[in-house]
């Protein structure tokens, strides 16, 4: 009698007290100062980068224990019911929505700066754009600051889209019971995502302009650094999706996790694409003067 009175007889999951969202908060915390120590010795020309590790370790820490706590729920407690995994998905969507505002901002700032060079309202931005985009144009009026985006900003273009292809592959495989299609696909599109993030690294080492002191230089390593960076996020996804997929975990019906990194991945995807077309292309091939 005592065990069906406290036997579960909805499709809810009632998550059990858990130390990860106390610990979680003061790891951000505690990196949160940890970054602005780590700033402040920058400035003083001696950067202690070690001012960083502490919450860094933490927010580490706590990512693994609650991740690996919903997985055991996902796996081997059968908390996740239809009802549950369909909640789930609405807050991986909510949080995709959040990055595209992120994403907003940067497209924001570059096309404010782009198409209106030589505001006089703004003096500082026709100083330093000469009201012109892009800024400074060599004696042949060619832009030596402006990347070729037929050259390897296109290669990467076509690696991320060729990434998106083995991760449906891969999906396909996994809806139809195929466990070697999923392990293969997966592995393809990890590879692809390493070799992006490589290649942007060789573009950065590259560049005729830094990150500071120019307009141009902000505005773009702001937009493809911070997408670079979910690029390193999402082939971390997928790489601990290989491993559990390599450990038998997901099934045709029970697949959540997995959903939610290919949602990401393609999420990154559609960025790249409207950064190829609107910094890449676009911005270096249209001169946008001040009239």
């Amino acid at each position: 009698m005592m065990a069906e009175a406290s036997s579960k007889h909805h499709d809810y999951h009632l998550v059990e007290p858990s130390p990860w969202p106390v610990l979680g908060a003061l790891g951000a915390f505690v990196l949160a100062v940890g970054a602005v120590f780590y700033f402040i010795s920058r400035k003083d020309g001696d950067p202690q980068l070690w001012y960083l590790l502490p919450g860094a370790l933490l927010v580490i820490f706590t990512m693994f224990g609650w991740w690996r706590d919903v997985i055991r729920e996902a796996e081997y407690d059968g908390s996740h019911t239809p009802v549950v995994q369909l909640h789930m998905r609405y807050g991986m969507i909510l949080f995709i929505i959040s990055e595209v505002m992120f994403f907003v901002a940067w497209f924001w700032a570059y096309f404010d700066v782009a198409l209106f060079p030589g505001d006089d309202v703004l003096v500082a931005r026709k100083e330093l754009t000469g009201a012109q985009w892009p800024p400074v144009a060599t004696d042949d009026g060619r832009f030596q600051h402006v990347f070729d985006a037929w050259d390897l900003p296109l290669v990467n273009t076509l690696i991320l889209l060729t990434s998106a292809t083995t991760l449906t592959w891969a999906h396909h495989a996994l809806q139809n019971d195929d466990r070697q299609g999923v392990i293969w696909g997966l592995i393809c599109t990890v590879i692809l995502g390493v070799l992006f993030t490589f290649l942007q690294a060789y573009e950065y080492t590259h560049a005729a302009f830094k990150f500071g002191g120019h307009i141009y230089g902000s505005t773009f390593f702001m937009a493809t650094g911070f997408h670079g960076f979910h690029v390193i996020v999402g082939a971390i996804f997928l790489s601990v999706i290989l491993f559990r997929a390599t450990a038998g975990h997901f099934t045709p019906k029970q697949h959540v996790g997995f959903e939610a990194a290919a949602w990401y991945w393609h999420f990154v995807d559609v960025v790249w694409l409207f950064l190829f077309i609107s910094i890449y292309v676009w911005g270096a091939e249209a001169v946008i003067s001040a009239f």
